[in-house]
């Protein structure tokens, strides 16, 4: 599964957009309506560090496939946008490489 950049950047951003759907809906919920004060303060801090590694993997991809400055862009401001992973992760697997594995 981590055999390659597009690989990792699949698998974090999916963590990512997971931790932000989380944030967002839950911890946000529960602490501006069920009055739970310390809501937020751990699934923000495990989306703050799956983001940066999402940062991390994004740039790590775009030197490893050697893209022009578009792609990254548009897959950071899809990291944006909460339910916008699942369009990166459609176009992501259309970009990894097939092998001489893959095809026996």
């Amino acid at each position: 599964m981590f055999k390659n950049a597009i690989n990792r950047l699949r698998v974090i951003s999916v963590l990512e957009g997971l931790s932000y759907l989380y944030l967002l809906y839950h911890a946000i919920y529960s602490k501006r309506i069920l009055g739970i004060d310390d809501a937020i303060k751990t699934p923000g801090m495990v989306h703050g560090i799956l983001f940066c590694a999402f940062c991390i993997a994004l740039l790590d991809t775009k030197l490893t496939q050697k893209w022009s400055l578009k792609p990254p862009f548009w897959i950071f401001m899809a990291s944006l946008f909460p339910f916008a992973p699942i369009w990166v992760e459609i176009w992501l697997k259309k970009q990894i490489p097939i092998t001489k594995s893959d095809m026996s």
